[in-house]
Protein backbone atom coordinates (compact mmCIF):
# COMPACT_ATOMS: atom_id res chain seq x y z
CA UNK A 1 0.00 0.00 0.00
CA UNK A 2 1.76 3.21 -1.04
CA UNK A 3 1.05 5.90 1.96
CA UNK A 4 0.26 9.56 0.77
CA UNK A 5 2.49 11.71 1.29
CA UNK A 6 -0.07 13.86 3.25
CA UNK A 7 -0.84 10.85 5.81
CA UNK A 8 2.71 10.16 6.14
CA UNK A 9 3.05 13.35 8.02
CA UNK A 10 0.16 13.64 9.59
CA UNK A 11 1.03 9.71 10.94
CA UNK A 12 4.58 11.17 11.83
CA UNK A 13 2.31 13.62 14.19
CA UNK A 14 -0.55 11.21 15.55
CA UNK A 15 1.46 7.77 16.32
CA UNK A 16 2.51 8.85 19.98
CA UNK A 17 -0.57 10.29 20.44
CA UNK A 18 -2.44 6.78 19.15
CA UNK A 19 -0.18 4.72 21.45
CA UNK A 20 -1.61 6.89 24.84
CA UNK A 21 -5.05 4.77 24.99
CA UNK A 22 -2.79 1.53 24.80
CA UNK A 23 -0.66 2.51 27.27
CA UNK A 24 -3.41 3.48 29.69
CA UNK A 25 -5.29 0.43 28.97
CA UNK A 26 -2.35 -1.90 29.69
CA UNK A 27 -1.39 0.29 32.53
CA UNK A 28 -1.46 -2.89 35.11
CA UNK A 29 0.58 -4.60 32.48
CA UNK A 30 3.88 -3.23 32.51
CA UNK A 31 5.61 -5.16 29.85
CA UNK A 32 2.39 -4.99 27.60
CA UNK A 33 2.37 -0.96 28.34
CA UNK A 34 6.01 -0.77 27.88
CA UNK A 35 5.66 -2.43 24.89
CA UNK A 36 3.00 -0.08 23.17
CA UNK A 37 5.71 2.63 23.98
CA UNK A 38 8.87 0.73 22.10
CA UNK A 39 6.19 -0.01 19.28
CA UNK A 40 5.17 3.14 19.18
CA UNK A 41 9.07 4.90 19.24
CA UNK A 42 10.00 2.41 16.36
CA UNK A 43 7.22 3.32 14.13
CA UNK A 44 7.80 7.07 14.71
CA UNK A 45 11.51 7.02 13.75
CA UNK A 46 10.52 4.18 10.30
CA UNK A 47 8.00 7.08 9.83
CA UNK A 48 10.59 10.19 9.92
CA UNK A 49 12.74 7.88 8.09
CA UNK A 50 10.20 7.82 5.49
CA UNK A 51 10.10 11.28 5.48
CA UNK A 52 13.54 11.72 5.23
CA UNK A 53 13.43 9.63 2.28
CA UNK A 54 11.12 11.54 0.24
CA UNK A 55 12.46 15.01 1.12
CA UNK A 56 15.92 13.76 -0.29
CA UNK A 57 14.32 12.53 -3.53
CA UNK A 58 12.62 15.94 -4.33
CA UNK A 59 8.98 15.54 -2.98
CA UNK A 60 6.78 18.57 -1.90
CA UNK A 61 6.06 17.25 1.66
CA UNK A 62 3.19 19.48 3.11
CA UNK A 63 -0.48 19.22 4.51
CA UNK A 64 -2.96 21.66 6.16
CA UNK A 65 -5.02 20.46 8.51
CA UNK A 66 -7.28 22.90 8.99
CA UNK A 67 -7.89 26.99 8.38
CA UNK A 68 -9.00 29.06 11.56
CA UNK A 69 -8.73 32.56 9.58
CA UNK A 70 -8.11 33.45 6.16
CA UNK A 71 -4.36 32.78 6.08
CA UNK A 72 -4.33 31.38 9.42
CA UNK A 73 -3.82 27.57 9.58
CA UNK A 74 -2.43 24.30 11.19
CA UNK A 75 -0.11 23.13 8.42
CA UNK A 76 2.80 21.44 8.22
CA UNK A 77 5.97 21.00 5.74
CA UNK A 78 8.57 19.54 5.75
CA UNK A 79 12.24 21.02 5.29
CA UNK A 80 15.76 20.00 6.08
CA UNK A 81 16.07 21.97 10.07
CA UNK A 82 13.02 20.79 10.74
CA UNK A 83 13.35 17.01 9.27
CA UNK A 84 17.01 17.02 11.40
CA UNK A 85 14.71 17.90 14.43
CA UNK A 86 12.04 15.24 14.14
CA UNK A 87 15.37 12.59 13.51
CA UNK A 88 16.78 13.36 16.30
CA UNK A 89 13.61 13.24 18.59
CA UNK A 90 12.18 10.38 17.61
CA UNK A 91 15.23 8.10 17.53
CA UNK A 92 15.56 8.89 21.08
CA UNK A 93 12.08 8.71 22.04
CA UNK A 94 12.99 4.94 21.33
CA UNK A 95 16.57 4.54 22.92
CA UNK A 96 15.09 6.96 26.16
CA UNK A 97 12.05 4.11 26.41
CA UNK A 98 14.88 1.45 27.28
CA UNK A 99 16.49 3.61 28.93
CA UNK A 100 13.72 4.34 31.26
CA UNK A 101 12.39 0.49 31.58
CA UNK A 102 15.56 0.23 33.74
CA UNK A 103 15.18 3.29 35.49
CA UNK A 104 11.50 3.17 36.31
CA UNK A 105 11.78 -0.52 37.32
CA UNK A 106 15.08 -0.22 38.86
CA UNK A 107 14.04 2.55 41.37
CA UNK A 108 10.53 1.36 41.60
CA UNK A 109 9.15 4.83 40.15
CA UNK A 110 5.39 5.23 41.01
CA UNK A 111 2.47 6.49 38.31
CA UNK A 112 4.49 4.87 35.91
CA UNK A 113 1.44 4.93 33.83
CA UNK A 114 0.58 8.64 33.61
CA UNK A 115 4.40 8.38 32.94
CA UNK A 116 5.11 6.85 29.81
CA UNK A 117 1.57 8.33 28.48
CA UNK A 118 2.58 12.20 29.32
CA UNK A 119 5.83 11.70 26.99
CA UNK A 120 4.09 10.19 23.98
CA UNK A 121 2.27 13.26 23.86
CA UNK A 122 5.27 15.37 24.57
CA UNK A 123 7.14 13.90 22.09
CA UNK A 124 3.73 14.13 19.51
CA UNK A 125 3.87 18.13 20.43
CA UNK A 126 8.00 17.62 19.17
CA UNK A 127 6.60 16.53 16.16
CA UNK A 128 4.27 19.17 15.60
CA UNK A 129 6.59 21.89 16.85
CA UNK A 130 10.06 20.57 14.12
CA UNK A 131 7.29 20.17 11.06
CA UNK A 132 5.37 23.17 11.70
CA UNK A 133 4.94 25.07 8.23
CA UNK A 134 4.01 28.78 10.12
CA UNK A 135 4.66 30.32 13.20
CA UNK A 136 0.90 30.01 14.60
CA UNK A 137 1.15 26.20 14.23
CA UNK A 138 4.63 25.97 15.97
CA UNK A 139 3.53 28.17 18.91
CA UNK A 140 0.43 26.11 19.54
CA UNK A 141 2.32 22.83 19.95
CA UNK A 142 5.15 24.74 21.65
CA UNK A 143 2.54 25.51 24.33
CA UNK A 144 1.19 21.84 24.11
CA UNK A 145 4.46 21.00 25.10
CA UNK A 146 4.98 22.86 27.86
CA UNK A 147 1.52 21.71 29.38
CA UNK A 148 1.93 18.28 28.84
CA UNK A 149 5.65 18.06 30.60
CA UNK A 150 4.56 19.44 33.84
CA UNK A 151 3.15 16.24 35.06
CA UNK A 152 6.03 14.61 34.14
CA UNK A 153 8.82 17.77 35.98
CA UNK A 154 6.33 17.03 39.17
CA UNK A 155 6.44 13.46 38.35
CA UNK A 156 7.27 12.82 42.20
CA UNK A 157 4.71 14.74 43.60
CA UNK A 158 6.33 16.33 46.62
CA UNK A 159 6.73 19.47 47.79
CA UNK A 160 9.93 20.17 45.98
CA UNK A 161 8.68 18.66 42.79
CA UNK A 162 5.72 20.76 42.72
CA UNK A 163 7.70 24.01 43.32
CA UNK A 164 10.28 23.37 40.18
CA UNK A 165 7.20 21.96 38.03
CA UNK A 166 5.30 26.46 39.44
CA UNK A 167 8.59 27.63 38.35
CA UNK A 168 8.91 25.85 34.98
CA UNK A 169 5.93 26.23 34.07
CA UNK A 170 5.38 29.73 35.28
CA UNK A 171 8.35 31.25 33.14
CA UNK A 172 7.43 29.42 30.37
CA UNK A 173 3.92 30.21 30.10
CA UNK A 174 4.52 34.18 31.15
CA UNK A 175 7.72 34.42 28.49
CA UNK A 176 4.82 32.92 25.82
CA UNK A 177 1.74 35.22 26.67
CA UNK A 178 3.89 38.26 27.38
CA UNK A 179 6.44 38.67 24.67
CA UNK A 180 6.22 35.14 22.06
CA UNK A 181 2.63 35.69 21.45
CA UNK A 182 2.44 40.22 21.02
CA UNK A 183 5.63 39.31 18.59
CA UNK A 184 3.94 36.54 16.51
CA UNK A 185 0.45 38.87 16.52
CA UNK A 186 2.60 42.19 15.40
CA UNK A 187 4.39 40.06 12.75
CA UNK A 188 0.89 38.57 11.70
CA UNK A 189 -0.35 42.42 11.70
CA UNK A 190 2.80 43.61 9.72
CA UNK A 191 3.16 40.78 6.67
CA UNK A 192 -0.17 39.55 6.59
CA UNK A 193 1.37 36.12 6.91
CA UNK A 194 2.76 33.47 9.65
CA UNK A 195 4.82 31.36 6.89
CA UNK A 196 8.19 30.04 7.28
CA UNK A 197 9.46 31.81 4.16
CA UNK A 198 12.39 32.02 2.35
CA UNK A 199 14.50 35.24 3.24
CA UNK A 200 11.60 36.56 5.69
CA UNK A 201 8.58 37.73 6.19
CA UNK A 202 9.20 41.64 5.80
CA UNK A 203 9.11 43.56 3.28
CA UNK A 204 11.92 45.85 2.15
CA UNK A 205 11.89 49.04 4.27
CA UNK A 206 10.04 47.96 7.24
CA UNK A 207 11.30 50.13 10.46
CA UNK A 208 14.65 49.47 11.99
CA UNK A 209 12.87 49.82 15.39
CA UNK A 210 10.16 47.72 14.74
CA UNK A 211 12.04 44.60 13.53
CA UNK A 212 14.57 45.00 16.15
CA UNK A 213 11.67 45.12 19.02
CA UNK A 214 10.26 42.12 17.58
CA UNK A 215 13.72 40.36 17.37
CA UNK A 216 13.81 41.17 20.87
CA UNK A 217 10.72 40.07 21.83
CA UNK A 218 11.42 36.65 20.09
CA UNK A 219 14.37 36.29 21.60
CA UNK A 220 13.05 36.25 25.38
CA UNK A 221 9.77 34.95 24.13
CA UNK A 222 11.05 31.82 23.20
CA UNK A 223 11.62 30.72 27.20
CA UNK A 224 13.02 27.50 26.47
CA UNK A 225 15.73 28.38 24.92
CA UNK A 226 16.64 28.76 28.35
CA UNK A 227 18.40 32.83 27.49
CA UNK A 228 19.67 34.68 30.72
CA UNK A 229 17.10 35.92 32.99
CA UNK A 230 14.67 33.41 31.73
CA UNK A 231 16.82 30.64 32.59
CA UNK A 232 15.80 29.46 36.09
CA UNK A 233 13.02 26.66 34.89
CA UNK A 234 15.61 24.26 33.77
CA UNK A 235 17.77 23.70 37.11
CA UNK A 236 14.23 23.94 38.60
CA UNK A 237 12.80 21.20 36.24
CA UNK A 238 15.28 18.65 37.44
CA UNK A 239 13.38 17.06 40.31
CA UNK A 240 11.86 15.13 37.19
CA UNK A 241 13.10 11.82 36.94
CA UNK A 242 16.42 11.27 34.78
CA UNK A 243 14.28 9.57 32.08
CA UNK A 244 12.50 13.15 31.53
CA UNK A 245 15.59 15.16 31.99
CA UNK A 246 17.10 13.19 29.21
CA UNK A 247 14.69 13.68 26.64
CA UNK A 248 12.87 16.44 27.38
CA UNK A 249 15.33 18.69 29.07
CA UNK A 250 17.94 17.80 26.93
CA UNK A 251 16.67 17.34 23.68
CA UNK A 252 13.18 18.20 23.12
CA UNK A 253 11.76 21.06 25.55
CA UNK A 254 15.21 22.76 25.29
CA UNK A 255 16.19 21.77 21.43
CA UNK A 256 12.00 22.82 21.19
CA UNK A 257 13.58 26.44 21.96
CA UNK A 258 16.26 27.11 20.14
CA UNK A 259 14.84 25.47 17.37
CA UNK A 260 12.30 27.67 17.27
CA UNK A 261 14.33 30.87 17.79
CA UNK A 262 16.80 29.73 14.44
CA UNK A 263 13.43 29.03 12.75
CA UNK A 264 12.42 32.30 13.59
CA UNK A 265 15.86 34.07 12.13
CA UNK A 266 16.36 32.56 8.89
CA UNK A 267 12.38 32.11 8.10
CA UNK A 268 10.76 35.15 9.32
CA UNK A 269 13.46 37.92 9.88
CA UNK A 270 16.15 36.54 7.22
CA UNK A 271 19.65 36.26 8.04
CA UNK A 272 20.27 39.29 5.94
CA UNK A 273 17.72 41.90 8.06
CA UNK A 274 18.74 40.17 11.23
CA UNK A 275 22.43 41.32 10.52
CA UNK A 276 21.73 44.77 10.07
CA UNK A 277 19.91 45.32 12.88
CA UNK A 278 21.99 47.36 16.10
CA UNK A 279 19.91 45.23 18.45
CA UNK A 280 21.48 41.84 17.02
CA UNK A 281 25.00 42.46 18.77
CA UNK A 282 23.55 43.35 22.36
CA UNK A 283 21.71 39.89 21.83
CA UNK A 284 25.10 38.38 21.03
CA UNK A 285 26.99 39.89 23.64
CA UNK A 286 23.59 38.21 25.80
CA UNK A 287 24.69 34.77 24.16
CA UNK A 288 28.12 35.16 25.06
CA UNK A 289 27.40 35.89 28.62
CA UNK A 290 24.73 33.28 28.84
CA UNK A 291 27.52 30.73 27.46
CA UNK A 292 30.01 31.98 30.18
CA UNK A 293 28.04 32.17 33.03
CA UNK A 294 26.15 29.44 32.85
CA UNK A 295 29.59 27.70 32.67
CA UNK A 296 31.24 29.56 35.60
CA UNK A 297 27.78 28.24 37.91
CA UNK A 298 27.85 25.14 36.60
CA UNK A 299 31.51 24.54 38.06
CA UNK A 300 30.07 25.63 41.23
CA UNK A 301 27.43 22.52 41.34
CA UNK A 302 27.79 19.20 43.59
CA UNK A 303 24.85 17.93 42.55
CA UNK A 304 25.15 15.88 39.03
CA UNK A 305 22.02 16.65 37.37
CA UNK A 306 21.99 20.48 38.70
CA UNK A 307 25.44 20.89 36.92
CA UNK A 308 24.14 19.34 33.56
CA UNK A 309 21.44 21.54 33.80
CA UNK A 310 23.74 24.85 33.85
CA UNK A 311 25.86 22.68 31.00
CA UNK A 312 22.81 22.39 29.14
CA UNK A 313 21.62 26.69 29.22
CA UNK A 314 25.56 26.86 28.12
CA UNK A 315 24.94 24.77 25.36
CA UNK A 316 22.04 26.27 24.20
CA UNK A 317 23.87 29.83 24.23
CA UNK A 318 26.29 28.42 21.15
CA UNK A 319 22.90 27.60 19.13
CA UNK A 320 21.37 31.20 19.76
CA UNK A 321 24.91 33.02 19.61
CA UNK A 322 24.92 30.51 16.10
CA UNK A 323 21.61 31.88 14.78
CA UNK A 324 22.45 35.89 16.13
CA UNK A 325 25.70 35.73 14.11
CA UNK A 326 23.32 35.44 11.34
CA UNK A 327 25.98 34.44 8.61
CA UNK A 328 25.60 31.27 7.12
CA UNK A 329 28.55 29.15 8.92
CA UNK A 330 26.72 30.08 11.94
CA UNK A 331 23.46 29.14 11.20
CA UNK A 332 24.98 25.96 10.15
CA UNK A 333 26.39 25.48 13.17
CA UNK A 334 23.85 26.58 15.04
CA UNK A 335 21.49 23.27 13.67
CA UNK A 336 24.45 21.03 13.51
CA UNK A 337 25.08 21.51 17.34
CA UNK A 338 20.93 21.04 18.08
CA UNK A 339 22.16 17.20 16.98
CA UNK A 340 25.66 17.17 18.33
CA UNK A 341 24.52 18.16 21.93
CA UNK A 342 21.00 16.07 21.86
CA UNK A 343 23.66 12.78 21.54
CA UNK A 344 26.48 14.11 24.30
CA UNK A 345 23.89 15.28 26.74
CA UNK A 346 21.10 12.85 26.49
CA UNK A 347 24.16 10.31 27.39
CA UNK A 348 25.54 12.43 29.98
CA UNK A 349 21.83 12.82 31.47
CA UNK A 350 21.42 8.72 31.03
CA UNK A 351 24.62 8.39 32.96
CA UNK A 352 23.91 10.26 35.67
CA UNK A 353 20.32 7.99 36.18
CA UNK A 354 22.51 4.86 35.99
CA UNK A 355 24.49 5.86 38.77
CA UNK A 356 21.50 7.17 41.21
CA UNK A 357 19.72 3.58 40.63
CA UNK A 358 22.90 1.27 40.93
CA UNK A 359 25.11 3.14 43.40
CA UNK A 360 22.43 5.85 44.65
CA UNK A 361 24.49 8.40 44.15
CA UNK A 362 23.66 11.91 43.20
CA UNK A 363 26.56 14.17 44.37
CA UNK A 364 30.04 14.88 42.36
CA UNK A 365 31.91 14.59 45.38
CA UNK A 366 30.43 11.36 46.01
CA UNK A 367 32.27 9.69 43.22
CA UNK A 368 35.66 9.02 44.22
CA UNK A 369 36.52 5.17 42.88
CA UNK A 370 33.20 4.74 41.50
CA UNK A 371 34.58 4.14 38.12
CA UNK A 372 35.95 0.74 39.30
CA UNK A 373 32.33 -0.91 39.67
CA UNK A 374 30.50 0.90 36.66
CA UNK A 375 33.52 1.19 34.19
CA UNK A 376 31.08 1.75 31.23
CA UNK A 377 28.73 3.97 32.76
CA UNK A 378 31.60 6.62 32.87
CA UNK A 379 33.38 5.77 29.87
CA UNK A 380 30.29 6.64 28.19
CA UNK A 381 29.84 9.68 30.20
CA UNK A 382 34.17 10.35 29.25
CA UNK A 383 32.91 10.24 25.80
CA UNK A 384 29.87 12.10 25.68
CA UNK A 385 31.70 15.05 28.02
CA UNK A 386 34.49 14.92 24.85
CA UNK A 387 31.68 15.69 22.60
CA UNK A 388 30.58 18.61 25.14
CA UNK A 389 33.61 19.80 25.18
CA UNK A 390 34.24 19.68 21.11
CA UNK A 391 37.34 17.58 21.01
CA UNK A 392 37.62 14.69 18.39
CA UNK A 393 36.57 11.92 17.77
CA UNK A 394 33.71 13.25 18.77
CA UNK A 395 30.61 14.88 16.64
CA UNK A 396 30.39 18.19 18.87
CA UNK A 397 33.96 18.91 17.42
CA UNK A 398 32.42 20.30 14.14
CA UNK A 399 29.80 22.38 15.76
CA UNK A 400 32.04 24.35 17.74
CA UNK A 401 34.41 24.25 14.73
CA UNK A 402 31.63 25.53 12.46
CA UNK A 403 30.54 27.70 14.92
CA UNK A 404 33.62 29.22 14.73
CA UNK A 405 33.96 30.03 11.29
CA UNK A 406 30.24 31.55 11.63
CA UNK A 407 31.99 34.08 14.15
CA UNK A 408 34.48 34.54 11.34
CA UNK A 409 32.35 35.44 8.55
CA UNK A 410 30.50 37.91 10.51
CA UNK A 411 33.87 39.66 12.10
CA UNK A 412 32.81 38.75 15.83
CA UNK A 413 36.32 37.77 16.56
CA UNK A 414 36.03 37.98 20.22
CA UNK A 415 33.05 35.43 19.94
CA UNK A 416 36.09 33.17 19.05
CA UNK A 417 37.59 33.73 22.58
CA UNK A 418 34.34 33.18 24.08
CA UNK A 419 33.57 29.47 22.56
CA UNK A 420 37.43 28.86 23.32
CA UNK A 421 36.74 29.86 27.16
CA UNK A 422 33.71 28.05 27.49
CA UNK A 423 35.34 25.16 26.00
CA UNK A 424 37.77 24.91 28.87
CA UNK A 425 35.55 25.36 31.29
CA UNK A 426 34.05 22.36 30.03
CA UNK A 427 36.85 20.50 30.56
CA UNK A 428 36.69 21.41 34.13
CA UNK A 429 33.27 21.01 35.06
CA UNK A 430 32.42 17.94 32.83
CA UNK A 431 35.85 15.67 33.07
CA UNK A 432 35.99 16.22 36.84
CA UNK A 433 33.38 13.12 37.26
CA UNK A 434 35.29 10.40 35.11
CA UNK A 435 38.28 11.57 36.83
CA UNK A 436 37.07 11.08 40.57
CA UNK A 437 35.53 7.83 39.20
CA UNK A 438 38.85 6.52 37.69
CA UNK A 439 41.21 8.38 39.35
CA UNK A 440 40.41 8.76 43.13
CA UNK A 441 40.23 6.31 45.66
CA UNK A 442 36.87 4.50 47.48
CA UNK A 443 36.62 6.07 50.89
CA UNK A 444 37.34 3.50 52.91
CA UNK A 445 34.01 3.75 54.90
CA UNK A 446 32.85 2.15 51.21
CA UNK A 447 35.15 -0.58 50.53
CA UNK A 448 33.42 -3.28 52.23
CA UNK A 449 30.26 -1.82 50.94
CA UNK A 450 29.27 -3.05 47.24
CA UNK A 451 26.68 -1.03 44.90
CA UNK A 452 26.19 -3.76 42.29
CA UNK A 453 27.86 -2.83 40.07
CA UNK A 454 25.94 -1.39 36.78
CA UNK A 455 22.87 -0.09 36.41
CA UNK A 456 19.96 -2.39 35.26
CA UNK A 457 20.79 -3.89 31.80
CA UNK A 458 18.48 -1.41 29.76
CA UNK A 459 19.37 1.65 31.19
CA UNK A 460 23.28 1.05 30.49
CA UNK A 461 22.35 -0.36 26.66
CA UNK A 462 20.89 2.86 26.00
CA UNK A 463 23.70 5.27 27.39
CA UNK A 464 26.21 2.86 25.59
CA UNK A 465 23.82 3.34 22.46
CA UNK A 466 23.97 7.14 23.02
CA UNK A 467 27.71 7.49 23.48
CA UNK A 468 28.29 5.87 20.56
CA UNK A 469 26.30 7.86 18.26
CA UNK A 470 28.98 10.57 19.84
CA UNK A 471 31.24 8.96 18.12
CA UNK A 472 29.44 8.08 14.87
CA UNK A 473 28.33 11.80 14.47
CA UNK A 474 32.47 12.85 14.14
CA UNK A 475 32.23 10.68 10.90
CA UNK A 476 29.20 11.20 9.30
CA UNK A 477 29.07 15.22 10.22
CA UNK A 478 29.60 15.83 6.51
CA UNK A 479 26.96 14.40 4.91
CA UNK A 480 25.09 15.85 7.79
CA UNK A 481 26.09 19.48 6.91
CA UNK A 482 25.59 18.65 3.65
CA UNK A 483 21.84 18.62 3.91
CA UNK A 484 22.01 20.93 6.26
CA UNK A 485 23.98 23.10 4.02
CA UNK A 486 20.94 25.28 2.39
CA UNK A 487 19.27 26.16 5.28
CA UNK A 488 20.38 30.01 5.17
CA UNK A 489 20.12 30.20 1.81
CA UNK A 490 16.69 28.66 0.88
Amino acid sequence: MTMTTELLISLTILTPVLAVPGILLFGNKQNLREAVSLIAAAALTWLSVNLFQQLQAGTVLAVQWWELLPGLTIAFHVEPLGMMFALIASSLWFVTVVYAIGYMRGHNEQNQTRFYACFAVAIAAVMGVALAENLFTLFVFYEVLSLCTYPLVTHAGTDKAKHGGRVYLGILLSTSIAFFLPAMIITWMQSGTLSFTAGGVFEEGTSVVLLSVLLLLFAFGVGKAALMPFHRWLPSAMVAPTPVSALLHAVAVVKAGVFTVLKVVVFIFGIDAVQSLPVTQWLIYLACASILLASLVAMRQDNIKARLAYSTISQLGYITLGAFLASANGVLGSALHIAMHAAGKITLFFCAGAIYVAAHKTLVSELDGLGRKMPYTFAAFTIAALSIIGLPPTGGTWSKWTLMLGAVDSDQLFVLAVLALSSLLNIVYLLELPARAFLRAAPASENDHHHGGEAPWPSLLALCVTALSCIVLFFTAGPIMQFLQGISLT
